[in-house]
């Protein structure tokens, strides 16, 4: 498995300028670390997406090369080093979302033929845990590490559904965000996102009508945890064709029986049992 973020993807930024007294050097090192995550592959670009002068940053460089962290490219260029694969394998493994989730998401999988996804929310956005593709139409840009704006995905959307105090700014901040780049199908407003959120915590799941990724329509499911909070989602996404209305609600309730297999794993018990 390899986390392989997508520098067009947007993603809070970090800096090294507010870190704690005595940890500066390793707050620098994080930030040169998730500049060029964030795409930054230049020595002047990571000093301009960092703050951190020039040459404290071509030493910080070096050190993340020869640790394995970062590689070295043609052209003095740089991207995330074999360490971090080895690392982002590890703590996927010892999430426990990820860990219960695998056998219900497989069956989910053979059962509807389409993409499945596990996703949490990560500094304020969609962050895909798993992704099985399905076994027909055209493959979906997503993948394991990929994150998204909570509000233009399904997924993102079953994440927010105990959270109404945020569905409006969490929008907005995205619109704002997105704007260069959203979907042309984005026509919502503000008032219209709130009333399709409403509508989703009463089915108990999101839809992705085309949000996100123009043809590509999806079902999620929040997963809850023993203290009932939401700590995961489940989805599943395909192409329009495979996803006319009549199957989209069909959906629902598989999604929501497979949200509910993995939140037991996790040891939620819904109220009255």
């Amino acid at each position: 498995m390899t986390v392989s973020p997508d520098p067009t993807t947007p993603r809070p930024a970090t800096r090294a300028g507010s870190a704690p007294e005595g940890t500066q050097t390793l707050a620098r090192g994080l930030a040169v670390v998730d500049a060029v995550a964030r795409g930054h592959e230049r020595l002047r670009d990571v000093v301009a997406a960092t703050g951190v002068g020039r040459s404290t940053t071509h030493r910080l460089l070096q050190l993340l090369v020869g640790a394995g962290y970062l590689r070295r490219l043609d052209g003095g260029r740089h991207a995330l080093g074999p360490a971090l694969i080895e690392l982002g394998y590890q703590a996927l493994q010892e999430n426990p979302v990820a860990v219960v989730a695998a056998d219900p998401l497989q069956r989910l999988a053979a059962r509807v033929s389409d993409t499945v996804h596990l996703a949490i929310e990560d500094r304020g956005q969609v962050l895909y845990l798993d992704k099985i593709p399905g076994s027909r139409g055209a493959p979906m840009r997503s993948r394991i590490g990929h994150r998204m704006p909570l509000t233009r995905t399904g997924i993102g959307k079953a994440l927010l559904l105990d959270r109404p105090d945020r569905w409006r700014d969490q929008f907005l901040a995205e619109r704002r965000v997105g704007s260069g780049d959203a979907p042309e199908a984005e026509v919502l407003t503000a008032d219209e996102f709130v009333a399709v959120m409403e509508a989703a915590a009463l089915r108990g799941a999101a839809l992705d009508l085309e949000e996100n990724e123009p043809g590509v329509l999806c079902v999620a499911a929040p997963v809850r945890d023993a203290s009932g909070g939401i700590v995961a989602a489940v989805s599943v996404s395909a192409r329009r064709p495979f996803m006319p209305p009549a199957r989209v609600e069909a959906l629902v309730p598989v999604v929501l029986d497979a949200a509910a297999v993995v939140a037991t794993g996790l040891g939620h018990r819904p109220a009255g049992r």
